[in-house]
């Protein structure tokens, strides 16, 4: 029997390791499917209810695996549906594959069913590599070519493969003029800066008594080295979102998270601070960073396009974080004398600690939202992979959940789009199938496609060595992120016809899958929510219906602002009574005293 080129193509994918392909089936892709059928499913075809779900899945698998992500989807409205997941790769830098197909060579041009200009629909999202297939012998270095490209640019790229070649006889590129050869290997390789670079940085950081260090996602291969570098500069570490499982929240000098979803210490810390490092970050909001003029800087990132673009640093250092710091540690002043600076962070952290404890008991109607994720924390599996959607479910998976060594986590951080926290927590599970997972998302993210994807939980469930995949949905009937956002920036009332959702029985439809369904409708039953979900022999969904008048307060909120957003939401805002009550009693948590240091 000859070897077709969609045999080749799976052939090849399995010869760069890879096991899974998250995907949906349509006739641009026949071809493939029918390979599939003749490989006995090497490498697993995973069938999503969408196919933007397809590509969160292989994103999501790509983020907690270190591996490439493989989505496959039709011609026409399939490609289109993964357009998505593929600029939450993009924009979060994760190697990611897309697979699709094409109308046959003869129709194309031709006006015909399905027909879409692919390449023009992937000329951005898959800026780095988007080919077609148009003769078997093309194949391999198209493929070899479009991985090695999504692993070495951290980026989606995409291969179109028309219906008719799918079905072709394959034979492999000849030793001819105009032939392409490939080859498989992928060798591991190190970008390290100069030693000059290294100097000037060291000297620097060597100068400043009150250093800051930012981590981002790029630092996640180093958490010992920035552990030593922090200590040895007596900095205190804030975390972009990305960044959030780079290093141990029970470090006492890890202020958390920064930006508009991030912690106080981290804004004093930015604030304060007379020395900026940041290592493998891109963090956009200069607002959040130290006023220009006020502290020097210094930048480590591997990516030589992304260097220098969010502070004035005076030093870029491009390379690996890892094998950077190695180098730049030992040049640095292992004396350093006052250590004021850090106990002044350490003592932030302390207090802001205290802040979240009080602000999660508070009480709401009928259960406050932060108190919930307050709540998971002490709770987390020591391996729990977290996801987080986007939305107010965001601010709380940022300020109350503790990374602990070993534990992961993760979210949208730069598309910061809607849907992604169940079908990451998936595809995590197919990365780590001896994990607990676990998906944190407001009941809109819930409606627009978390509750299909409870349907792939359900078929996939026994594959996993560890069944647990809980889906936490906060119930407030709200749009809450929105909401507050216009409150807070345009000055406007909550626009009900466009912000109220319909009451959902989340917990229902999971039971009418066979899944546990879990609702909690009062504060005192949230602790064993999470333990009944956590205990659980399967993906289970625990429903928590929580106040929507609880606020998101931003680190930086002065009581200045929170009266002016006060004003605006007495103007005509449906929950206006309990919206100003619950801000306020929230704000006041900073001002009161704390727990004596211990």
């Amino acid at each position: 029997m000859s070897t077709k080129v969609s045999d080749h193509v799976l052939a090849r994918l399995r010869e760069w390791g890879v096991e899974h392909v998250f995907g949906y089936p349509g006739d641009g892709i026949n071809g493939l499917l029918a390979a599939w059928g003749r490989a006995d499913n090497q490498p697993r075809f995973i069938q999503s209810r969408h196919e933007e779900m397809s590509a969160f899945q292989a994103v999501g698998y790509a983020k907690f695996s270190g591996r490439l992500g493989v989505c496959a989807a039709t011609s026409g409205p399939g490609a289109i549906h993964l357009l998505n997941g593929l600029y939450d790769a993009k924009l979060d830098h994760v190697p990611v594959l897309a697979i699709v197909g094409q109308t046959h060579r003869t129709a194309m041009g031709g006006s015909y069913q399905q027909e879409v200009d692919l390449h023009t629909l992937f000329k951005d999202v898959a800026s780095d590599f988007v080919e077609t297939v148009t003769v078997p012998e093309q194949l391999p270095n198209v493929l070899d070519r479009a991985i090695r490209t999504a692993y070495a640019r951290r980026s989606p790229t995409a291969i179109i493969i028309p219906g008719d070649v799918q079905e072709l006889d394959y034979s492999a590129p000849t030793h001819e003029f105009k032939m392409v050869p490939s080859s498989l290997d992928r060798s591991s390789w190190t970008a390290v800066p100069s030693q000059e670079s290294l100097e000037r940085a060291a000297e620097i950081l060597d100068s400043g008594d009150k250093v800051a260090v930012l981590v981002g996602q790029g630092a996640s291969g180093a958490r010992a080295e920035v552990e030593r570098i922090a200590e040895l500069l007596g900095a205190g570490v804030a975390k972009a979102l990305l960044g959030k499982d780079v290093l141990s929240d029970d470090l006492p000098y890890v202020t958390g998270s920064i930006g508009l979803l991030g912690t106080r210490p981290s804004y004093e810390l930015m604030r304060d601070c007379d020395t900026l490092l940041t290592i493998g970050s891109s963090f956009p909001y200069t607002q959040f960073l130290p006023d220009f003029g006020t502290a020097r800087g210094v930048q480590i990132d591997i990516d030589p396009h992304m260097v220098g673009m969010r502070y004035p640093y005076e030093v870029n250092l491009v390379g690996d974080a890892k094998a950077t710091l190695q180098r730049l540690i030992p040049m640095l002043d292992a004396e350093r004398g006052e250590r004021d600076w850090y106990e002044a962070v350490c003592d932030n952290v302390r207090r802001w600690r205290d802040v979240m404890e009080r602000r999660a008991r508070l009480s709401a109607d009928p259960i406050n939202p932060e108190y919930v994720a307050h709540a998971l924390d002490p709770l987390l599996p020591a391996d729990a992979i977290v996801t987080s959607d986007s939305g107010s479910t965001a601010n709380w998976y940022a300020r109350h959940l503790t990374m602990r060594p070993g534990m992961r986590g993760s979210l949208s951080g730069t598309l910061a789009t809607m849907g992604c926290g169940v079908p990451y927590a998936i595809g995590a599970k197919f990365a780590h199938p001896d994990r607990p997972a676990i998906a944190l998302v407001g009941d809109g993210a819930m409606q627009m496609n978390g509750m299909a994807e409870l349907i792939t939980a359900a078929k996939y469930r026994d594959l996993w060595e560890d069944p647990r995949l809980v889906v936490a949905v906060w119930n407030n009937h709200d749009l809450n992120q929105v909401t507050w956002e216009m409150r807070a920036m345009e000055g406007a009332p909550s626009f009900l016809p466009s912000q109220q959702l319909p009451d959902v029985q989340y917990a229902a439809f999971a039971r009418s899958l066979g899944l546990t369904g879990i609702r909690v409708e009062k504060p005192e039953d949230v602790e064993a929510g999470w333990r009944a979900a956590l205990e659980a022999d399967g993906p289970a969904v625990v429903e928590f219906l929580t106040d929507p008048a609880v606020p998101p307060i931003p680190p930086h909120a002065t009581w200045e602002q929170m009266e002016a957003t006060a004003e605006s939401i007495l103007k005509g805002d449906a929950d206006r009574a309990s919206v100003v009550k619950q801000g306020f009693k929230a704000k006041v948590q900073e001002f009161l005293p704390g727990r004596e240091k211990k």
